[in-house]
């Protein structure tokens, strides 16, 4: 009987799914070493005050560091390209924006990474609006009004941007293409010039993320006209909505964080539970929405990954609409 039972005993355990080694390891102790945050822009960026406000958040619970690794460059190919390549060990992620993701994928023949095939969603982080901004003593008052201006002077209007293969770029042609606004779009390095070159009077006006130049219109120095997103802002609630004028008009950016594909479940799930409840937390979001971004709990890793299919679909559509090839 006992050896008829020890046969038994395991026969029942070999029927017994194994966990892989790095799964089972995972579950039990991770992390167990720092974790590395890997970002396209440069330090002191939106993007880089949120991935750092996280990190700090995350340390306690994580007993472990966040390191913030920042590589721009390339429109955010020289990022992207790192995290792709990063091991997926569970320790490397990707806070990553919408032109790494989605946009690129319109705007380059060819790009040193595949973002559908080298990522895999782990969570959705904050969105984040643009507006369209004036001098604060501009006697443009409206987004109506701009337009009018716009028409009334067609070629010496002009509109500053981050040049037309940006995310602010294409959303300055986009405005122009359905508003019927005849501004010339005149490109910029970055949007801390053309908002210096705004505020000097060399243009007429900017679209910009609010994010960078939310200080700048709190301290009078720049108005903001309009914001890009489907409906008024709580922080800024007297600016009215581009969509307010024309109709599903919703353009914003947004952050994601993904992890080098291959990644193991346990990490991703983890990371996901702890940054929605981060995003969750009343004064973290507060301290995001300050940055410009506003945070958006609740999604899942797979509601993650539908919502990046869905923007590849939409922008598939912008880019034809404002006649936007790859280069």
């Amino acid at each position: 009987m006992n050896r008829r039972h020890a046969i038994q005993t395991l026969a029942a355990l070999a029927a017994v799914p194994a966990l892989s080694p790095l799964r089972s390891a995972l579950a039990q102790a991770w992390p167990d070493k720092p974790v590395r945050l890997l970002l396209s822009q440069p330090p002191g960026s939106g993007p880089d005050n949120i991935a750092r406000l996280l990190s700090e958040r995350l340390y306690p619970r994580w007993g472990q560091a966040v390191v913030i690794e920042n590589k721009p460059g390339g429109q955010n190919t020289v990022g992207a390209q790192a995290a792709a390549r990063s091991p997926a060990d569970g320790y490397n992620f990707y806070f990553a924006t919408t032109a790494a993701l989605v946009t690129n994928a319109f705007l380059f023949k060819q790009l040193p990474y595949d973002p559908a095939k080298d990522f895999v969603p782990v969570a959705f982080v904050a969105r984040s609006p643009f507006g369209i901004l004036v001098k604060a003593d501009s006697p443009i008052r409206t987004v109506e009004e701009l337009v009018a201006k716009s028409k009334a002077a067609p070629g010496t209007f002009t509109l500053g941007n981050e040049g037309p293969r940006t995310f602010g770029g294409m959303i300055a042609r986009l405005f122009n293409a359905r508003s019927g606004a005849q501004a010339n779009l005149v490109p910029y390095v970055s949007v801390g010039v053309s908002a210096q070159n705004l505020m000097g009077g060399h243009v007429d006006a900017i679209v910009a993320d609010v994010a960078s130049t939310a200080q700048l219109a709190k301290q009078g120095r720049l108005r903001l006209l309009a914001v890009t997103s489907d409906k008024r802002l709580a922080d800024w609630p007297q600016v009215p909505a581009v969509s307010e004028l024309l109709p599903d008009f919703d353009m914003v950016g947004w952050f994601a964080i993904v992890a080098p594909a291959g990644t193991p479940t346990a990490a991703v799930e983890r990371v996901n539970r702890d940054i929605n409840a981060l995003l969750s937390d009343e004064e973290v979001a507060g301290r995001i929405a300050t940055i410009g971004p506003i945070a958006a709990p609740g999604y899942s890793p797979a509601q993650t990954g539908d919502f990046l299919k869905r923007e590849h679909a939409r922008w598939a559509r912008i880019t034809r609409e404002i006649d936007i090839l790859p280069e």
